[in-house]
């Protein structure tokens, strides 16, 4: 079974494509964790891209670098989706973001791949309640 915030986290990444929402929820449920360093990863990427997708470039290129430091981080947790695999984009992602000037490119999503079908089946069902004003810090 998987947390309420995860499964939003993945929800607002892949469904909504919303990654500001995707941080509110994964910030709290890092904070839960104990912050662990691959969760603050997953957190990172979504914000590079909402950075990206604001034209913030040189904002998406610090998050994604710092998610991709963080990536190999061990966690005791079920994620349930293929991290190898979103880690792997994001080093794309970022490779061709530092050559944004000469190249620029307009932004796209990327896609979290579920090998879970718990997760699967939460994700599908999600009606995202958000993190309370008052849970935020």
């Amino acid at each position: 079974m998987y947390d309420r915030l995860y499964v939003e986290y993945v929800y607002y990444f892949n469904v909504e494509k919303d990654y500001y929402e995707c941080h509110e929820v994964m910030e709290e449920y890092w904070m839960q964790e104990g912050r662990n360093k691959l969760l603050q990863a997953l957190l990172q990427v979504a914000v590079a891209l909402h950075h990206f997708r604001n034209n913030n470039v040189e904002g998406a290129i610090l998050l994604f670098e710092a998610a991709l430091a963080k990536a190999s981080t061990p966690w005791h947790g079920k994620l349930g989706i293929d991290d190898r695999q979103l880690f792997a984009e994001a080093a794309q992602y970022v490779e061709r973001l530092h050559n944004y000037e000469e190249n620029p490119f307009p932004f796209y999503p990327l896609t979290l791949l579920i090998t879970d079908p718990d997760l699967a089946a939460a994700t599908a069902s999600c009606a995202p309640s958000g993190v309370a004003e008052e849970d935020k810090f």
